[in-house]
């Protein structure tokens, strides 16, 4: 009796260890997978990032000649805000893309 329980008991180890070592397999092809689809997104995400910059350094440059033309006193700090913001988000999108890639 005592040795067929030891059967029993060795068969479901080993059962057990074998299902564990195939899940570990699955769960690293899907990390992998993962990782892939993330380093994928990078590339756009860091032109969508560059074209905002774009954008957003068009439009500071429009406002800064209007206040410049009107003859704001404040024309340099605003100036510096809006170059400040372009110059952020190209650092910010070089820095993500070489910290993740």
């Amino acid at each position: 009796m005592k040795r067929q329980r030891k059967k029993i008991l060795l068969t479901a180890l080993l059962l057990l260890i074998g299902l564990t070592m195939s899940a570990q397999g699955n769960g690293s092809a899907g990390i992998n997978e993962a990782t892939q689809m993330v380093t994928s997104y990078f590339d756009p995400a860091t032109k969508l990032i560059y074209a905002i910059g774009a954008v957003v350094g068009l439009i500071g440059g429009v406002k800064v000649y209007n206040k410049f033309s009107s003859g704001d006193p404040d024309t340099s700090k605003t100036a510096a805000s809006w170059f400040g913001a372009c110059i952020f988000l190209i650092v910010a999108a070089t820095i993500l893309r070489s910290f993740f890639l």
